[in-house]
């Protein structure tokens, strides 16, 4: 994906699990949590499923104070080609550099703070919990 999004940042990528994010428990959570404190660095993206990705995104905004993390997906699988995973991904690159410290969910454009983010799974989209 990053090749076809034409990316030439220096990113390191590391894949801790390969798993449907309905299957995930605060176990698989912890083990994210635990890389990104070890990572050597303070901007880091995660792809995750849709379906769990606030509840890992409020995890980790519990967790991880003094690093940038924004959390992406796709809600149609990038397999399945017209995905708007790229883009998401574009955009989590673009975020992820430019946000202060802090975890993220990142979908179609928009970010939202890890506390206060839903997947609003009638409109397909991610939504603030508490609009201020």
């Amino acid at each position: 994906m990053l090749r076809l999004g034409r990316s030439n940042l220096n990113l390191d990528i590391t894949t801790l699990m390969m798993i449907d994010s309905l299957d995930m428990n605060d176990e698989h959570r912890e083990l994210i949590a635990n890389a990104c404190k070890q990572a050597p660095h303070d901007k880091i993206i995660i792809t995750h499923g849709t379906d769990t990705m606030a509840v890992t995104a409020k995890f980790l905004a519990d967790t991880i104070k003094e690093k940038t993390i924004v959390l992406t997906g796709a809600m149609v699988p990038y397999k399945f080609g017209s995905s708007d995973g790229l883009f998401n991904l574009g955009s989590s690159l673009a975020f992820v550099q430019t946000l202060p410290h802090g975890v993220y969910v990142a979908m179609n454009g928009k970010y939202f703070e890890g506390h206060n983010v839903r997947k609003n799974k009638s409109t397909g989209e991610f939504e603030l919990i508490n609009a201020q």
